[in-house]
This record gives C-alpha cells, structure tokens and sequence, in this order.
C-alpha cells in the first residue's frame, strides 16, 4: 500500500498543469530583449481582475504535460533561459521542472505574486506582488526584482511598503498596467524622475506584437 501511494506521488509531481510553451523575447524587466523560452502554467487563486491571461486561471483546463516533455520541448530552441510564468505558478511543486531544466544547461526564471511557498532552483525570481493576495514575507527579501504594476493612483504607495522590504540588490520596477497606459505612464515617469531608485518597466513585447 505504502508503495502504491509513493508510486502516486511520484506520478503527480511527474506532470504539471501546462497552459502554453512558446519560444519568444523577454518583454519586461531586467532580461527584456532576451530570448526565453517561456512554460505558462494553469491554475491561480489570486485572481487580479485586469489579469490579460484569465484563461490561465483554472488549472483543470489545462492537460497535464510530463516534465520530461516540457524540458525536450524547451531545448529545441537555441536559447537557455526559461521563464516559468502563469498563473501562478508556485501554486506547484517546480523541484523538478527546475531541476531538468538547470541540467540542461538553462538558468531558470520565476515570475510570480509570491502567494505561495517558493519550490525550486530558480536562477532569477521576479516578484510581481498584488493586492488581492499578498506576497508571503519570506519570498519577499529574496525577490531579484519587484516589477509592481501600477494601475492607480493609490499603487504607488502601495509599491513602497514592498520596496522597503526587499533585499538592497533588488531592482525596483513600477509597470503602467496595459489597459490605462495613456493615463498612468505618464504618472509613472514623474514618479521616477522624483524617485530615481525606481524605474520604469514596460511591455515591451506588446509594442513588438510578439507572445
């Protein structure tokens, strides 16, 4: 029995909910305009209501794909940095996506909302915190950067509590929200010229018209 219930573990942390794989060029934050293999997990509780990949939130509608699998996908592509990206994808174990991942030679990429325990080898975590769940406090000093998106007014506030708790080398991101670029980046840019520890994060990909 006890092997049995091992042998069903093992199968489980074996695949993981997969939203989309795609091959493309970082779009935002310090690695922007490098190309990234990016791994979309399904499933996320956290439910922001501007989210552009609501889709992406219930993890049952998304097959389950072997780690094995998304590794040998993933090094079809010249590249080797991979972006693990969701939903929220430390909803899941990634010990051993991370795993395959790091011997196959890729540096290994997060970008989450820190709502959930870290799991992993990650190269580079970025956290994107928001308010609808909040970050857990020991994910937040060992973010490598905070990328905030700035929807309103009140954001900005808001980004300081988190930036006064993070680690002294991490880089400090403030992202108009895509909807209401026209009325906040203009916003953003004034802050950032009064507060030059900030800096501004775009979307790049989207002005690329690429995933």
């Amino acid at each position: 029995m006890k092997q049995f219930q091992e042998q069903q573990v093992l199968e489980k942390q074996s695949t993981l909910p997969v939203m989309e794989v795609f091959y493309t060029i970082q779009g935002e934050g310090a690695y922007s305009g490098h190309a990234a293999y990016f791994i979309r997990l399904g499933g996320c509780d956290v439910g922001c209501f501007w989210c552009d990949v609501k889709e992406s939130w219930d993890e049952e509608k998304h097959p389950q794909m072997a780690v094995n699998d998304i590794v040998e996908e993933a090094k079809k592509h010249p590249a080797r940095l991979a972006v693990i990206t969701g939903g929220e994808p430390l909803m899941h174990d990634l010990s051993e996506l991370t795993s395959q991942l790091k011997s196959a030679g890729f540096r290994t990429h997060i970008e989450t909302s820190g709502a959930h325990p870290l799991s992993g080898q990650l190269d580079w975590i970025t956290l994107s915190p928001k308010k609808f769940k909040k970050a857990l406090p020991e994910i937040i000093p060992q973010a490598n950067e905070l990328k905030v998106v700035i929807y309103n007014k009140s954001d900005f506030k808001w980004a300081e509590q988190y930036a006064d708790q993070v680690n002294d080398s991490c880089l400090l991101l403030l992202q108009p929200e895509w909807d209401k670029e026209k009325e906040m980046l203009p916003q953003i840019i004034e802050y950032v010229k009064e507060k030059p520890h900030w800096k501004v994060s775009l979307q790049t990909h989207k002005y690329m018209n690429i995933p």
